[in-house]
């Protein structure tokens, strides 16, 4: 991979910081279609970067609700056919709206059912894909060594996967790991952070789909950034709750009091782009 120059990783860090003060002032309504064992943590973790979060999934309503919504965030983590069925029009009414949807493709490859239903949620145009290396290597056809939620592969395997993935659909892919990596299929880059906790505590990664989907609501057309900005403030507030946790119930509570203490300039001074 071409690297990428000392002034792209400065546009990028500047780009975090603004968009991370555009969360903090306008408090964008982030819908989350997510699964129920997610829902509280995405929600804590969206207020406590200054989103606000609606936990809004009734085929009655959803819809209706995506259009004044700033983003739509789809997580198929608990699937059923009646979920399956407000995401799809849920999904299909931000995009006539002009809003960005996440997709969290979780454990797509595990069933016909799970397969079929992101087959279906990709052809309505996710503005970022968020998922694990093993998840990621699926979705763009190749073989993963996941059975289930859990990624069995590395991040660095699942790069070209990624890069065509998203040359292919048009979107944003970013395969979270040990080292993130984000690729719109012409720009790419690596963010570095966390705490080897992360993955011991229950919905991490479901939470970080919801705060791509807050920073997608700020940031226009450039959900490359948008994405960025959501793992560098993981990656920093991971890394912080980390070195102060003694195991992943205190990391729980600490990484969401990382979360809201962050600033802005730290997203440009201690930024963990690489």
């Amino acid at each position: 991979m071409a690297s990428i120059s000392d002034s792209s990783l400065s546009a990028l860090a500047l780009a975090s910081r603004d968009l991370y003060a555009a969360v903090r002032r306008d408090a964008p309504l982030v819908q989350c279609l997510t699964n129920f064992v997610s829902m509280n943590t995405a929600a804590n973790t969206l207020l406590a970067i200054g989103a606000s979060p609606a936990m809004v999934h009734a085929a009655e309503e959803a819809p209706e609700f995506a259009a004044i919504s700033g983003a739509v965030v789809i997580n198929i983590g608990t699937l059923s056919t009646p979920w399956l069925d407000s995401m799809l029009l849920t999904a299909a009414a931000a995009a006539r709206a002009g809003r960005p949807w996440v997709l969290d493709p979780v454990a797509h490859h595990a069933t016909a059912f799970r397969r079929d239903a992101v087959r279906r949620l990709l052809d309505l145009r996710p503005a970022v894909i968020r998922g694990n290396a093993s998840e990621i290597i699926a979705l763009a056809g190749g073989r993963s060594a996941s059975r289930g939620v859990d990624a069995r592969d590395p991040v660095q395997q699942a790069e070209q996967a990624a890069r065509e993935l998203a040359r292919t659909r048009g979107t944003v892919v970013a395969v979270t790991g040990e080292v993130d990596f984000v690729t719109d299929g012409q720009r790419e880059v690596r963010v570095t952070g966390g705490s080897p906790l992360m993955p011991r505590v229950t919905a991490t990664g479901c939470a970080l789909t919801a705060t791509v989907g807050a920073f997608a609501a700020v940031a226009g057309d450039d959900a490359y950034a948008a994405a960025v900005a959501a793992l560098s403030c993981f990656g920093i507030a991971g890394q912080r709750a980390g070195a102060l946790a003694d195991g992943p119930g205190s990391f729980a509570w600490r990484f969401l009091d990382a979360l809201a203490a962050l600033e802005s300039d730290s997203l440009i001074h201690a930024s963990p782009l690489r």
